[in-house]
């Protein structure tokens, strides 16, 4: 692959705080850290990939446009602190609400979709987020997995990312353990 690398990163409980369903623009929080996390991989060359599920959709606890009323909180954050985010994509779905898909972590297929319309190198990639969920893909892309512990990780995401993938407390952690010479 010729492609350029990419961190991909969950967002909710990974880069904002995780307030379950958000539909609100003005609770979007970034979490200590965020920015700098973000910037350390744009500075390595890294693209910057936010990959989040969001079942609320299909639940029809938040609408599509309450999710892209919050993802553009997110990048106006972001952009303020001059980090621009290449792509965000999200899966809507739930097996309980509309059945299975391949979009929802663990599955695949954002990853694909990213790597397809940003030239990505999977191999050469980095997944962060603070479920099993958002980084056992990794294992099936060839690409690292990070797990960033926070304080709503189940114990079992923990033990079974320990067997896997790498885990850590903190965000700049992540990017000190992934990036060359950091």
């Amino acid at each position: 692959m010729t492609g350029r690398p990419a961190l991909f990163t969950d967002r909710d409980g990974t880069l904002i705080r995780d307030v379950h369903y958000l539909r609100d623009p003005a609770q979007v929080e970034l979490l200590p850290g965020a920015v700098e996390f973000l910037r350390a991989f744009r500075d390595a060359g890294f693209a910057l990939v936010v990959v989040t599920n969001q079942s609320g959709i299909a639940r029809g606890l938040i609408t599509a446009e309450d999710y892209e009323s919050v993802r553009a909180r997110l990048d106006s954050l972001l952009a303020e602190r001059g980090v621009v985010l290449d792509a965000s994509l999200h899966c809507p779905h739930h097996p309980d609400h509309g059945g299975a898909c391949r979009c929802r972590k663990p599955g695949t297929l954002l990853f694909e979709q990213a790597r397809d319309r940003l030239d990505l190198d999977l191999a050469a990639s980095v997944l962060v987020g603070d479920r099993w969920r958002d980084v056992a893909p990794a294992l099936a892309l060839g690409a690292r997995g990070i797990l960033g512990a926070g304080p709503e990780t189940p114990h079992e995401d923990l033990e079974m990312a320990r067997t896997a993938v790498d885990v850590v407390d903190r965000l700049a952690d992540a990017a000190r353990l992934a990036l060359p010479g950091d």
